[in-house]
């Protein structure tokens, strides 16, 4: 397979990461064809001159890539697709799903001679409009170095983690991290706002230090001033990210304690109605 800007490409799933995604690659030049399941979520694209994909067109694009919400909607949408895919097709998943899963979908992607490779991606919104998100790809190797040039358009860095699963497995512990620290740093600001601490000053004041990081950066400017728009990550994303991390855990039977408290924690403030909210808003369940 020889990808370049003469390959059509298939995109499935114009949320805030597909979109942007999709916008990169119509802006170097490719042509892509975008598919979503509420429609009008295409417009934007095919102002920016993305053809409408049909589902029953699929066969005709070398490269599908799939950016959806989980498990069942890829599932789902695989479904849908399946009696239209054409052997030497591949499927390029960049949806955060259980390694269960696409393991499952990369076995009935075979059963047609269609190759299955899981992307999950991580770097959030900014890293999709700024081609610089890092990814970790699961499956077949020389797939992976053929589709280079779509990777690099997308991305900073690809790195093959191992067989179909072993990418979601990597971005599984990546969010891990994520969002059991997302609920330790509400912690850290309501606990230095309590102790009379200017926390506008917090993320400056620990930037570089061991506890640095991206997501402090991000998110505990936004705690200290409680500005959650626009929204940068989901509290369901997170929550539902977490939740996969601990079936994981448990299929292997490993014991992951601080992951299972924090999503308690992420779970009681999404009952609380702040599913769709920024994951910035956890402090206020901290606070309360």
């Amino acid at each position: 397979m020889h990808v370049d800007q003469q390959t059509p490409i298939a995109f499935l799933g114009m949320g805030l990461m597909g979109s942007r995604m999709a916008s990169r690659l119509l802006q170097a030049g490719y042509t892509v064809a975008v598919w979503n399941r509420s429609p009008h979520a295409c417009e934007p694209l095919i102002q920016q001159g993305a053809a409408t994909l049909a589902l029953e067109d699929i066969g005709n694009y070398p490269v599908i890539l799939t950016c959806l919400a989980d498990d069942q909607a890829v599932q789902s949408v695989f479904a849908q697709i399946q009696p239209y895919l054409q052997a030497r097709q591949v499927i390029v998943d960049f949806s955060s799903l259980s390694v269960a899963a696409t393991q499952q979908l990369a076995q009935s992607a075979q059963q047609q001679e269609v190759i299955w490779i899981d992307s999950p991606v991580s770097g959030g919104t900014i890293g999709a409009e700024q081609g610089s998100l890092v990814i970790f790809a699961g499956g077949n190797a020389q797939t992976i170095q053929q589709l280079s040039p779509v990777y690099q358009l997308l991305s900073q860095r690809v790195t093959r983690m191992g067989d179909s699963g072993t990418g979601q497995a990597t971005k599984i512990c990546n969010q891990l991290i994520v969002a059991a620290n997302s609920t330790l740093i509400a912690e850290a600001v309501a606990l230095a706002d309590r102790a009379g601490v200017d926390t506008t000053l917090l993320a400056p004041a620990l930037a570089g230090g061991f506890a640095d990081s991206k997501p402090f950066q991000i998110l505990a400017p936004r705690m200290a001033t409680h500005n959650f728009e626009p929204v940068q990550w989901k509290v369901q994303t997170l929550s539902k990210d977490l939740n996969n991390a601990l079936k994981l855990a448990q299929n292997l039977n490993l014991k992951i304690p601080v992951a299972q408290k924090a999503l308690l924690q992420l779970q009681a403030h999404q009952e609380n109605g702040f599913s769709e909210k920024d994951l910035a808003t956890i402090i206020q369940y901290i606070e309360q």
